[in-house]
């Protein structure tokens, strides 16, 4: 079994793959003060919930925004599974040709994605990653992932409303069937989530604007659903877009 972990500014996303198959996800929460221990023992009793034990446990990738978990986390895969897990990062082999203006200081996770978007739906291809910060990555017809967006992503924008405007408190983010709000929760549930699917829509089509052409757009992240269905641009879904980008660098490692 392939564990893959995407650690992310808000969350941590663990994978399990028996094969090429995704067997099933599980999360927690980032928090840098955790210790070794805590992520070994954390992943040691989700793995057994789900009918595996350490020894079914082959190899780890990692893909990282947040340096400062990883000496704990590398540690927790060696004392509690004795491996040594991949870290996604510059010279990492993936299999697609990476024509950003700094390769090697290029996220990893915008990498993954864009492996993903182009081994799974082809190229070219936009891939729209829904987290702490929107990134719109681009992959060009000859199969180079070329760059993107970044941008502050849909909790994040509303947090920074909810804490500076006091009068304005927390809301589901969910449609709220008009663009007129006819009271607070709905005037903010149209700024907040029909701008974000207007906001994507904008960038995507600048994004085509600058190609000369349209090419599919592929949401994930874990607001895709929930946004691309306002989307005007946004061809599909993939949730497990991510993983899946995770396991084909793996795969790509001795291609």
């Amino acid at each position: 079994m392939l564990i893959g972990i995407d650690i992310g500014n808000t969350d941590i996303t663990f994978g399990l793959f028996e094969g090429k198959k995704l067997c099933d996800i599980f999360r927690m929460r980032t928090k840098i003060d955790r210790t070794s221990d805590e992520y070994g023992l954390f992943i040691l009793d989700a793995i057994k919930y789900r009918g595996f034990g350490k020894e079914d446990v082959e190899d780890v990738i990692i893909s990282s925004v947040v340096p400062a978990v990883m000496h704990s986390f590398t540690s927790a895969m060696i004392k509690y599974f004795d491996r040594k897990p991949l870290i996604v990062g510059a010279g990492t082999k993936t299999g697609i040709k990476i024509k950003t203006a700094n390769p090697k200081g290029t996220g990893a996770d915008r990498i993954v994605d864009a492996v993903a978007g182009y081994e799974i739906y082809g190229g070219p291809v936009i891939v729209v990653d829904f987290g702490t910060a929107t990134n719109i990555e681009v992959v060009d017809k000859d199969g180079r992932f070329v760059g993107g967006i970044i941008a502050p992503g849909v909790e994040t924008s509303a947090t920074a409303l909810f804490s500076h405007a006091t009068k304005l408190g927390a809301i589901d983010l969910v449609d709220p069937k008009t663009a007129i709000g006819h009271n607070t929760e709905q005037a903010m549930q149209s700024g907040i989530v029909y701008g974000e699917a207007d906001r994507v829509d904008g960038l995507v089509r600048r994004i085509f604007d600058q190609l000369g052409y349209e090419t599919p757009v592929v949401a994930t992240g874990g607001l895709a659903s929930r946004v691309a269905a306002l989307s005007r641009t946004i061809t599909a879904t993939n949730p497990e877009l991510t993983l899946e980008g995770l396991r084909l660098v793996y795969d790509a490692r001795e291609g």
